[in-house]
């Protein structure tokens, strides 16, 4: 995918990773950036086309998808984290996260798919986690969401293929942004993921995994359960 000269659209553009993928992006050389989201009030970097974009809302997919008909290059970033565990949690909450992290990144690859086709291919790059392969006690719903989107990026990918679209996936760990400000741990730099995203793009990569957990716990998932889990080895 040649980012240079390319459309592109990037959905929860108002802070974190989505702020420095429109910047990064222009400092790539792309004719255009919408940059899209819920509160279009943050959105602050100059030289972009500001959409109003909930992609929970089909209404709005589908308005951005017939205002940013130029799209060569979609960014799945909009995503949504509420902390909650299976048994325990708020169902509600659960629900939105899946809403927001699978439904609505289906909703935009529908909206866009006919979109990058007519415009020679393109790219599509979905946001995932490290979280789609291990799921994390306090944060299951989330996990289980990130791992419907995983797949959901490895069926689209099937299906775009033959109108010569790339489909890649981009996994992290903890990163420093504000979805991850309560966790007390070691954070990725949101920069520097966001350019391991962008280069893999340029090489036609169909998966980038951002740091040394993520490479790891792939690692392990031809393993037994208990080397991911390996505080399930007292439960019998």
């Amino acid at each position: 995918m040649k980012i240079k000269n390319s459309v592109a659209l990037v959905t929860g553009s108002n802070r974190g990773m989505g702020r420095h993928f429109v910047e990064q992006l222009l400092e790539r050389g792309v004719t255009k950036v919408y940059a899209a989201a819920r509160d279009v009030t943050g959105i602050s970097v100059e030289g972009v086309e500001v959409v109003p974009l909930d992609i929970t809302e089909p209404a709005d997919v589908v308005a951005a998808a017939a205002r940013a008909g130029d799209v060569s290059l979609l960014i799945n970033n909009a995503g949504f984290s509420a902390n909650q565990n299976f048994i325990t949690g708020d169902l509600d909450e659960i629900r939105r996260e899946m809403e927001t992290n699978y439904f609505g990144t289906l909703a935009m690859c529908r909206a866009f798919a006919p979109i990058l086709a007519a415009n020679g291919g393109g790219a599509i790059l979905n946001v995932l986690s490290v979280v789609s392969w291990i799921s994390a006690d306090g944060a299951n719903g989330y996990a289980a969401s990130k791992a419907a989107a995983w797949s959901l990026t490895n069926g689209i990918r099937l299906e775009l293929a033959a109108q010569g679209t790339l489909v890649t996936g981009l996994h992290l760990s903890v990163t420093d942004t504000d979805m991850a400000a309560g966790i007390d741990m070691p954070k990725n730099d949101p920069a520097e993921v966001v350019r391991s995203g962008l280069d893999g793009l340029e090489r036609g990569d169909l998966e980038v995994l951002a740091d040394e957990r993520t490479v790891a716990v792939k690692s392990y998932l031809a393993s037994a359960p208990a080397a991911l889990y390996p505080q399930l080895g007292a439960v019998r």
